[in-house]
């Protein structure tokens, strides 16, 4: 059996009566930039993570550089994990501020509060916890450090930290709609969770060039619209979430169950997650992907170099081994097929092919 990485023919299909509606309603009106479409997406993305605003903006990195431009970052330091896309660290760049980086802890991968807390300084303007894979970090130890919290939640649609929606524990909350988020659409788009009117205002204004209508630009801001047309499937795919995360959950508990006790595959504590990827770490990581590729397996890597080694982020001040644990995890990991309506014969055979490599 053929199992690609991902597949999201499924999911167009299951929801192709609704995102067609929202198009013949955009093509009716025919108000492309910051129409009806996007102004109820953030309405109804608002309310479904439990918080009290939401701001629609052209991508995941541009929803970072929003939130660091606001709180005045530029010129000053921002740490985040070294163990994330290369757009996080970018935004940072993009925000004027220079990206520091701290370890990640062993177990889940996720930023060590720990190592946070003994890399701020008087320059530290921010802190940009990750929810990597889907598994939101301690929040409420990254708000006991006294810094201001930029979540990067982009991969952690619908996750929830004790209970309590993320935008409770800090005034900005960034989400990513890249297709093969959990909520994705079918180009870039991005957005900013806020329980703060202020923020939201200021936001709104910064992603539409400063602008409040008119061409009076009253910020310094940039061009980052969210497009009515990806609004369109957002709006369809929303109401669906739910139960696409919890298809990923039983997809993710499957693995657990059949690589527990494999030998040299490790698993990632996922409690808590919304399961964007599924990651192991494993030995002899690439000759494994080849031998997965070989039986029509797809599987990636997120992600193969830490930021602190890569070109981009060379002035970050850091040389290889300063962060050790995220720079052995990306030695070993590697995603394992996970989408919506994936079938559950599909995982088995994915499983049943690793068991065979370490075997």
């Amino acid at each position: 059996m053929k199992v690609p990485f991902v597949n999201l023919k499924p999911a167009l299909e299951a929801t192709a009566p609704q995102w067609r509606a929202r198009l013949d309603e955009l093509f009716t009106r025919m108000h492309f930039i910051l129409g009806e479409q996007v102004a109820a997406f953030e309405r109804e993305f608002a309310t479904y993570l439990g918080a009290r605003f939401a701001v629609g903006v052209g991508s995941g990195t541009s929803a970072l550089e929003l939130c660091l431009r606001d709180l005045g970052a530029a010129g000053r330091e921002v740490i985040t994990s070294p163990l994330t896309a290369p757009f996080t660290g970018l935004a940072i760049l993009a925000a004027g501020a220079t990206p520091r980086f701290a370890d990640v802890e062993p177990d889940s991968l996720l930023l060590s509060p720990e190592d946070t807390g003994n890399r701020i300084n008087k320059r530290t303007a921010a802190l940009v916890p990750v929810h990597l894979y889907g598994k939101p970090c301690e929040l409420r130890r990254f708000a006991a450090l006294g810094c201001p919290l930029v979540q990067d939640a982009c991969q952690a649609h619908g996750a929830r930290y004790q209970g309590r929606p993320l935008a409770a524990f800090s005034p900005y909350v960034c989400y990513s709609f890249y297709p093969t988020k959990n909520l994705g659409c079918l180009g870039d788009g991005g957005a900013v969770v806020t329980n703060r009117a202020s923020c939201a205002r200021r936001l709104a204004l910064l992603r539409d060039g400063g602008r409040a209508g008119g061409h009076v630009s009253r910020l310094p801001g940039i061009n980052s619209r969210l497009d009515e047309m990806q609004a369109c499937y957002l709006r369809a795919f929303l109401p669906r979430l739910d139960e696409w995360n919890a298809h990923r959950a039983r997809i993710a508990s499957l693995y657990d169950e059949a690589l527990r006790d494999c030998p040299e595959v490790r698993l990632l504590k996922r409690a808590g997650s919304v399961h964007h990827l599924y990651v192991i770490r494993v030995a002899r990581r690439e000759r494994l992907r080849e031998h997965l590729a070989g039986h029509g397996i797809g599987a990636a890597v997120h992600y193969p170099v830490p930021l602190h080694l890569q070109p981009a982020f060379r002035d970050c001040g850091l040389k290889r081994g300063a962060l050790p644990v995220a720079e052995k995890a990306c030695r070993e990991i590697l995603s394992l097929p996970l989408w919506p309506y994936m079938p559950e014969a599909a995982a088995e055979e994915v499983v049943a092919r690793i068991r065979s490599f370490y075997r």
